[in-house]
């Protein structure tokens, strides 16, 4: 079994983890009882029982009261203080942060601007050279194009071959009847 004189009860040995203080809820043993509340509730009561004790000419009540608010007041400075520190850190780190994304963004539009080669001056389109002539190669497979990064123009659709019987036959069109609605309205 340890003994209790190897553990320090000194205020420098504990650690003051000040939290969310502001927000929290205090039990405090004045000299009138137990006041609960937040801090700033706490010290409120505390400065109005000292109010009350000056007017009932008691000096002593008042001054203890008086030192009670104070406590509090000091604990609640302290973490105040501590969330606005945290708060400017967590501001420059947001700012530093937003900068170095800042310059990201800019190297990498820098990059992809090296990256992008001079646009080129306007070439002429892909020449095409179709040879008439019957029982060769369609004309699709004779097509020359020209070096550019842009796709090649569309080609036509080959010619069908056409038989002699079939390109003197007759083409009939039919027309259209007429309709008996072609008389006028009587009115």
């Amino acid at each position: 079994m340890r003994s209790s004189k190897s553990r320090s009860r000194s205020k420098n040995n504990r650690s003051r983890s000040v939290g969310n203080i502001v927000n929290r809820v205090f039990d405090s043993s004045g000299p009138e009882g137990k006041v609960r509340g937040t801090p700033q509730q706490i010290i409120d009561k505390y400065n109005q029982l000292a109010r009350d004790a000056t007017l009932s000419n008691d000096r002593v009540a008042a001054e203890n009261f008086q030192q009670h608010a104070e406590h509090y007041a000091r604990l609640l400075g302290e973490a105040q203080r501590e969330q606005e520190a945290r708060r400017e850190q967590q501001e420059a780190q947001n700012r530093e942060r937003q900068q170095q994304q800042q310059q990201q963004r800019e190297q990498r539009e820098q990059q992809q601007a090296e990256q992008k080669p001079a646009e080129p001056a306007p070439q002429p389109e892909a020449e095409v050279i179709a040879l008439d002539t019957a029982g060769e190669e369609p004309a699709d497979s004779l097509v020359v194009e020209t070096p550019e990064n842009k796709p090649a123009p569309r080609r036509r659709a080959p010619r069908k071959k056409t038989t002699a019987a079939a390109s003197e036959a007759p083409k009939t069109v039919e027309e259209p009847s007429e309709t008996p609605n072609d008389t006028p309205a009587a009115e």
